[in-house]
């Protein structure tokens, strides 16, 4: 029954989504690359092929994070704003359940455009004529996904207690901190400064490690860069854990919310 309830409420997510214009982000897609194709070559000095996979990946990461933030910090503040979560929470359905499916149902989408829009990244690659590792173009895709996933986890905690404006203010501040605290980290050891590096270590240890999903320079630089399958499955576990922690966090914030 938990599992036929959840599925019921992340299907309903995925088609609201679907239909909302997400499909008009693949075409906006399909035209970025075809044209990135045609101009590239007179102005790229030899380079287009790199350019081109650059690009194309960047393209993909940057419209899965938006639609992570822009739809996940509503999911739940809208049902909250629209006083529709009143309805949805007096039917047998759990804070639990109802959190989970809606992480569910737009991780659901984010697979689903992820998958689109790899596949014609490959097509417009491969009719250009441009040399790629597919298995590494699709892990990077791949963990794009996982990503994209926990940035939605992310979203979802902070729109469950804050207006929509805030949330997405705060997700695009962890999803920028995610990727830098490596570097701020490593900033601090040259610092020497006590107070600096438990500060940078304190942020490494509350923040998710982004860095860890980043693969796109395997990608367009070569296989030689590829974690081993340990190193990829201990990311992957990494986000897993992540994202349980964080829609963890979100149910017992949701559960002490009054309506």
């Amino acid at each position: 029954m938990v599992l036929s309830r959840v599925r019921v409420i992340a299907h309903t997510v995925f088609l609201e989504v679907i239909r909302d214009r997400i499909l008009y982000l693949i075409a906006l897609f399909a035209g970025l690359m075809v044209a990135a194709s045609l101009l590239l070559p007179p102005i790229s000095a030899g380079t287009a092929d790199k350019i081109l996979l650059d690009l194309g990946l960047a393209a993909i990461h940057l419209l899965s994070v938006i639609i992570a933030v822009f739809v996940g910090t509503n999911l739940v503040n809208k049902e909250i704003e629209k006083r529709t979560v009143l309805v949805l929470l007096a039917k047998p359905v759990s804070k639990a359940e109802f959190i989970v499916g809606k992480h569910l149902g737009l991780s659901a989408v984010l697979g689903v455009l992820l998958a689109a829009l790899g596949a014609i990244f490959m097509a417009v690659l491969a009719l250009n004529g441009v040399a790629f590792p597919v298995g590494s173009v699709g892990l990077a895709i791949s963990f794009m996904a996982l990503e994209a996933m926990l940035i939605t986890a992310v979203a979802i905690l902070f729109g469950v207690f804050t207006s929509s404006l805030l949330a997405t203010l705060l997700t695009f501040a962890v999803y920028l901190m995610g990727h830098l605290t490596q570097d701020l980290v490593a900033f601090s050891q040259l610092s020497e400064n006590p107070g600096l590096q438990r500060l940078t270590n304190g942020l490494y240890l509350i923040l998710p490690d982004l860095e860890r999903l980043n693969l796109r320079n395997v990608a367009i630089y070569g296989a030689d860069l590829m974690p081993d399958a340990l190193g990829l499955i201990s990311h992957f576990f990494y986000a897993v854990v992540y994202i349980v922690l964080l829609l963890t966090l979100a149910t017992v914030v949701f559960s002490r919310r009054q309506f």
